[in-house]
C-alpha cells in the first residue's frame, strides 16, 4: 500500500513529457564520448602497427607477440622468415611483430 501511494503521487507530480531534443543531445554526447574513448585510440593503435609492419625489412630484429625474438631473414608478401636460432628459421605472419628491437639486442641477451 505504502509505494502504490508514492507511485501515485509521483505520477500526478510529472505532467510534462520529457524533452525530445534532451534525449537527441544526450544520445549524440554519449557517441562523441565513446568515439573520443574507444574508437579514436584503437584506430590510432591499429595505424601505428600498421605502419610497424609495413616498415619491415630483411636484418631488422623483431619480437613477436607471442615473445619469440628473431631476426628477419626474408619477406614474402604477407609473411616473413625468422631466424631463431643457428640453423632455425620459421615462417610468421607479419601480423604477428610486435615491435622491432634496435640492432644487437638478439646478441646482448
Amino acid at each position: 500500500m505504502l509505494f502504490i501511494e508514492s507511485a501515485q503521487a509521483q505520477a500526478a507530480g510529472s505532467s510534462s513529457e520529457p524533452n525530445m531534443m534532451f534525449q537527441l543531445v544526450l544520445f549524440v554526447g554519449l557517441f562523441v564520448l565513446m568515439y573520443v574513448m574507444i574508437i579514436r585510440p584503437q584506430r590510432k593503435r591499429q595505424k601505428e602497427h600498421n605502419d610497424l609492419v609495413t616498415a619491415l625489412a630483411k636484418g631488422d630484429e623483431v619480437i613477436l607477440t607471442s615473445g619469440m625474438l628473431g631476426k628477419v631473414v626474408s619477406l614474402e608478401g604477407d609473411y616473413l622468415i625468422l631466424d631463431v636460432a643457428k640453423s632455425l628459421e620459421l615462417k610468421f605472419q607479419k601480423t604477428a611483430v610486435h615491435a622491432i628491437l634496435p640492432k644487437g639486442t638478439i646478441k646482448a641477451i
